[in-house]
């Protein structure tokens, strides 16, 4: 038998799952992981930061399915990485991080940048593991078996130098899936009745309908019995938003909520379908009456958040709970009075499309340019409200997003991962100029592997979510502004792309259409006027 290093075992496993690529900064500590990493036929790319690697990861995740692959080196890299690896924790990516650490023996009396890598990431990861050579695969299996878990999420292998090198024997352990669980029983029964005699029935979806595939069956499900769906923004699409009974996204505009709310409020059976409220505001807390109102939650874990309360609750595999109901009777005539179409039309004009610039044009241009079939990212702040209540999301994943964290700086590295996971599908990050600046260095990764993705930008030289908040509060302004429009066409043109200014509808789409077709990334840079969200979101 072909000897291997245990860090060969890992990289086979982590290849076995799907993985073919992995983004990090090397370090002397990590050589053989990625050396391991290549020979398995994932490859390795060299990114500016941590962070933004760890987000070009999530990006592949969400086109193939696959963990999420980051490598951190000893220290400051690991370090540089705990903000993606809590957002992978909040937004339930399932993500294997490879960190190199010092031997146990040098560690001892050697200081220089050894801290405690485990400790540091324990309460933002679902696990995690020092490897050993002897249990290389064994802790391979481990940290992608939890990775993938219904509620999915971050696990860190923690790679000592001499054990990735250490001969490795492979035992071929592998957890068994567990099978499909439906509901079941005297309750569920009950839930039958309940779909059965419902007047007004309400489904609110979550992202646990991505992690257990159960898109097809929830568009089923609310077809047969006439029920609305409202979704949190990462489960956008898992009915097709232009679909009459999808009410969009909900969870950070008021504005939206308006409307909604209202419509939660008056139904008389809630279906909440791998609803996880982590992605909700407040006004979401709490929002139905499980003593006046008949709530069913069809959940991936248990509730141990109480943001909500539920009448019955299925820990359960979600597409298999909405299939064992798809035989009931409907005994009863759905939302007579329409309310469910009159919050959509309300919702249509509270966010209408027609403005000729600021926000809401640059958002509506955009959409009505790009093909339908485009993916997108969004990046944290106020464009990110009125885009995700705006973009229609005609397929899940089709819009992704920082949505339980809630973190800036995502969009353009996620939009150069989506560009590498589908080079043939347009790639668009749309990214306020406070997310931008985070995030610049990596515009060269995107030119170095050749990548297309179209950078927007929404230039006020504003945090505007915080200014507005402040202004709104009547604090001073302080913190939220910058002494300059910073020319992000120019630092596209400088880091290996196309850049462009654009001050109107007619500008915008002639640049958009002329990055359909370059043969590298290009910056949009949308000049917009302060204020532009107010009343907006």
């Amino acid at each position: 038998m072909a000897e291997f290093r245990a860090a060969d075992l890992v990289a086979r496993r982590l290849y076995e799952a799907g993985c073919r690529h992995a983004f990090g900064m090397p370090g002397g500590e990590v050589l053989t992981i990625v050396d391991a990493l290549e020979k398995a036929g994932i490859a390795f790319h060299l990114v500016k930061h941590e962070n933004a690697g760890g987000f070009m990861a999530e990006a592949v995740h969400h086109v193939d399915g696959a963990p999420a692959v980051l490598v951190a080196t000893v220290g400051p890299g690991l370090m540089n990485a705990v903000n993606v690896v809590a957002n992978a924790e909040q937004d339930r990516v399932p993500m294997v991080v490879l960190t190199g650490c010092l031997d146990a023996d040098e560690a001892l009396t050697y200081t220089h940048q050894v801290l405690d890598h485990r400790a540091v990431l324990d309460p933002i990861t679902k696990a995690t593991f020092t490897l050993t050579a002897g249990e290389a695969e064994t802790i391979a299996d481990k940290a992608v078996s939890i990775a993938l878990e219904r509620r999915q999420g971050p696990v860190l292998i923690d790679v000592p130098i001499a054990v990735a090198d250490a001969p490795a024997t492979p035992k071929r352990r592998r957890r068994v899936p567990p099978s499909t669980v439906a509901p079941a029983g005297e309750k569920f029964k009950l839930v039958r009745d309940w779909l059965s005699g419902a007047e007004r029935p309400l489904i609110v979806a979550g992202l646990d309908v991505l992690a257990d595939d159960a898109a097809p069956a929830l568009q089923a499900f609310a077809e047969q019995f006439e029920i609305p769906v409202v979704t949190t923004y990462k489960a956008k699409g898992v009915l097709p938003e232009d679909h009459p009974l999808a009410l969009g996204g909900a969870g950070l505009s008021p504005l939206a909520d308006q409307h909604l709310l209202p419509l939660v409020k008056q139904a008389d059976v809630i279906f909440l379908v791998g609803y996880d409220p982590i992605e909700m505001r407040p006004g979401w807390r709490e929002v139905w009456d499980v003593t006046k109102q008949c709530v069913v939650d069809f959940q991936a874990v248990e509730n141990t958040h109480y943001m909500h309360q539920a009448g019955i609750s299925f820990t359960c595999h979600i597409g298999a709970a909405l299939e064992a109901i798809m035989d009931v009777k409907q005994a009863a005539t759905r939302w007579r009075g329409g309310e469910p179409a009159a919050v959509k039309a309300a919702l249509a004009q509270a966010f209408p499309k027609d403005d000729d610039w600021g926000p809401a044009g640059v958002i509506a241009e955009a959409r009505a340019a790009l093909p339908p079939e485009t993916r997108i990212s969004i990046d944290s702040g106020a464009h990110r409200i009125l885009l995700s209540q705006m973009w229609e999301a005609p397929y899940p994943k089709a819009v992704i997003q920082s949505s339980g964290l809630c973190t800036m700086g995502c969009a353009v590295p996620m939009a150069i991962g989506l560009a590498l996971a589908e080079p043939d599908r347009p790639a668009v990050a749309f990214v306020g100029d406070g997310g931008f600046l985070m995030s610049p260095g990596d515009l060269t990764t995107a030119a170095e592997l050749g990548l297309k993705p179209i950078i927007i930008t929404f230039v006020d030289a504003s945090l505007a979510l915080i200014e507005k908040k402040q202004r709104e509060r009547q604090l001073t302004n302080a913190g939220v502004d910058y002494e300059h429009r910073h020319n992000f066409a120019a630092l596209g043109r400088a880091m290996g792309g196309a850049g462009v200014n654009v001050t109107n509808r007619a500008e915008l789409r002639a640049a958009i259409e002329q990055a359909l077709t370059a043969d590298t990334f290009t910056v949009i840079a949308a000049q917009i006027d302060r204020g532009g969200y107010d009343g907006r979101i």
